[in-house]
């Protein structure tokens, strides 16, 4: 099993859901978060406007609102769950979303006790 754990762009909630839907991948756990990656898009922005903004930005980074997606599926669906975020998500643009792919030991249904993939289902 793996835990799929994706970043992206709050414009594209809508479009994911869709797009994992339609690859059989509906269960998943959407939360709104706040972070940055490595991009540096509001400084240079800022830089072109004025010199005391740049220092600001500099000294204390800017937090984006973001989607978190987590989901969990069998190591046969992994590459489909990836290809499908990615798919929704890609725009060539800095900022997209960053997806992660995390080994998963075991997953245990509450209701019933049931535990490995059949759980998924």
């Amino acid at each position: 099993m793996k835990l799929i754990l994706a970043i992206i762009r709050i414009a594209k909630m809508q479009d994911t859901k869709m797009a994992l839907q339609e690859a059989g991948l509906p269960s998943f756990t959407a939360m709104t978060v706040t972070g940055r990656g490595k991009g540096h898009g509001d400084l240079e922005k800022s830089a072109a406007y004025d010199d005391v903004h740049k220092e600001l930005i500099s000294e204390v980074p800017r937090l984006k609102s973001k989607r978190m997606i987590t989901l969990v599926v069998t190591d046969e669906k992994k590459d489909l769950a990836v290809e499908t975020i990615m798919k929704a998500n890609q725009t060539g643009s800095s900022g997209d979303g960053k997806i992660f792919v995390i080994n998963t030991v075991d997953s245990v249904r509450v209701r019933t006790g049931e535990t490995g993939d059949v759980t998924l289902d």
